[in-house]
């Protein structure tokens, strides 16, 4: 066991027995054999799928990822589980279209993006609703808000939440696409380039960001709203041949939502860890751009948001047409997991 691991494993064992006494509360502001038939769980019991696989990401942009990965859950109820890591909303895409996972986190945005342009993909939970995305330049560049980008060399990782926040800012703020030159470079290559002085801005992503400012780069324009939600998503194919293991995928989640509120200390050791951040840095983008505390059952709410996102996808040719858009937002959503959520089927 690793040191830091035992560091963990003091961290829970000290919640534990301070639970004895006191109630702890807390809130932090993408295909395989046919499904066998498996008896339903009841309330903290997780049932067995005993045999059956499952292909899912992990990325250090969804920290309950991370907390289901450490904790072993899905592979208690007997699931041979293949971990793949994305290093992005894009790349768990083409995860997710290559059969290379069946289940991966995205940002809300990309999801759209990539049903829209025919990817099989349905969004069968919400794991967080984060402020992620900001943009991002150092001293010396002649950057402090966004019509200074005019001209400007910008790194962002296209079919993402931060590229679409520039997209969105650019608008908001009198500027049009062509007044910038985007590089399109994976986060941390961006944030490498902006540090060896090949662009002048770039489009950040946590925890990438807030290890950023802690060397020394500025934020200099952000806004919640441009920010789409944190989505879960599964191919379809999967979802038809194992909701079973869809459904404990899902509770799964909603078991790590509640632990990672209560656990918030020990949430950000795991995200440093499989994120090579200070705890520090990690601890911050758990507390202060990481809220947890959202509806896990998409519907209404992460609709709105992409219906302001979409016709950017057409204006810019990334995709065909706002029918194209429309299906897609149609047919995205698949609420049945979510409503069905059972977290106490993990509880010991």
């Amino acid at each position: 066991m690793t040191r830091s691991r035992l560091l963990r494993s003091a961290l829970v064992a000290g919640a534990t027995a301070a639970a004895s006494v006191l109630v702890l509360s807390g809130c932090v502001a993408g295909e395989g054999q046919a499904a066998q038939p498996e008896p339903t769980a009841t309330s903290g019991e997780a049932a067995s799928l005993e045999g059956q696989t499952l292909s899912i990401d992990f990325a250090t942009y969804n920290p309950l990822s991370l907390v289901i990965k450490d904790q072993g859950w899905l592979e208690e109820t007997g699931l041979e589980v293949t971990w793949v890591q994305s290093a992005g909303s894009n790349k768990a895409n083409e995860a997710l279209r290559a059969g290379a996972i069946e289940v991966g986190s995205t940002a809300g945005s990309a999801a759209l993006l990539a049903r829209s342009n025919g990817s099989p993909i349905q969004v069968i939970d919400i794991y967080s609703q984060p402020e992620w995305a900001a943009l991002v330049t150092v001293d010396g560049k002649g950057v402090e808000e966004v019509a200074d980008l005019k001209g400007k060399q910008v790194a962002a990782t296209k079919g993402t939440d931060p590229y679409f926040f520039l997209l969105q800012s650019l608008e908001a703020e009198g500027l049009a696409p062509e007044d910038i030159t985007v590089q399109n470079l994976q986060h941390a290559d961006g944030w490498a380039a902006l540090q060896n002085g090949s662009v002048d801005a770039w489009a950040g992503l946590d925890p990438i960001m807030a290890g950023a400012e802690e060397q020394g780069a500025t934020l200099f324009y952000r806004n919640v709203d441009f920010n789409s939600y944190g989505f879960l998503n599964a191919t379809e194919s999967f979802i038809a041949d194992k909701p079973e293991v869809a459904q404990a995928v899902v509770d799964a989640y909603e078991h790590a939502r509640a632990w990672a509120e209560e656990n918030p200390e020990e949430t950000a050791a795991i995200l440093a860890e499989v994120a090579g951040l200070d705890e520090a840095v990690a601890t911050k983008v758990i507390d202060e751009r990481t809220n947890l505390d959202v509806d896990n059952v998409p519907g209404d709410a992460q609709v709105a948001v992409l219906e302001k996102i979409g016709p950017i996808f057409v204006e810019l040719g990334d995709v065909a047409s706002q029918q194209q858009v429309d299906d897609a937002l149609d047919t995205l959503i698949n609420d049945e997991f979510a409503k069905a959520a059972d977290p106490a089927r993990y509880e010991d």
